[in-house]
């Protein structure tokens, strides 16, 4: 029985579809649902300070009470620290009414290296240590530089990943619902 040794090319649907996937997420556009739906109104866990005082701070406390913005966070993300002048504006701008956290995720670090990172660049809101993935289940956290915004009723308004979120537009869209 002789083998059909003729060049079969690829059926291109698949890759082209797996092509239409990945690109708008590395070109930073958000096409589709990210994380929690916007809208929901999450409970929120408590979660260990790390930094400042200490202790635990109980997010459900904030929530419901002014606008929250969370930022999943790790010391090893890239995408984070290209983050990082857009949340200290964000912060500066708003943060008489906004409570901002930065959750920093139980993926690939410790408490003692994200002490050792905050010494060397402090963040100005509370760091909570998301040891056991509460924060991340609660959020539906898919990965870092994920921020989550909720309005002062705790409704979800805005959620994204990567490095050119536009942090005051969600700001702002918290802070007019």
């Amino acid at each position: 029985m002789r083998q059909d040794r003729r060049y079969r090319p690829a059926p291109i649907a698949p890759l082209l579809a797996a092509a239409l996937l990945w690109l708008p997420g590395a070109l930073g556009a958000q096409t589709t649902r990210i994380g929690i739906e916007v809208g929901a109104t999450p409970a929120g866990p408590s979660l260990e300070r790390l930094d400042g005082p200490g202790g635990v701070v109980d997010l459900s406390s904030s929530i419901g009470e002014r606008p929250v913005l969370l930022e999943f966070w790790a010391t090893w993300c890239e995408n984070c620290e290209a983050l990082h002048p857009q949340m200290l504006g964000a912060f500066e701008k708003y943060g008489d009414e906004v409570d901002f956290y930065a959750v920093a995720v139980g993926v690939n670090q410790s408490p003692k290296r994200i002490r050792r990172h905050l010494d060397k660049m402090p963040l100005p809101f509370p760091v909570l240590w998301d040891e056991k993935g509460a924060g991340v289940r609660a959020f539906q956290a898919p990965n870092t530089s994920y921020i989550v915004v909720l309005d002062s009723a705790g409704r979800v308004t805005y959620t994204g990943t990567g490095a050119d979120q536009d942090v005051e537009a969600a700001i702002r869209t918290a802070l007019r619902s």
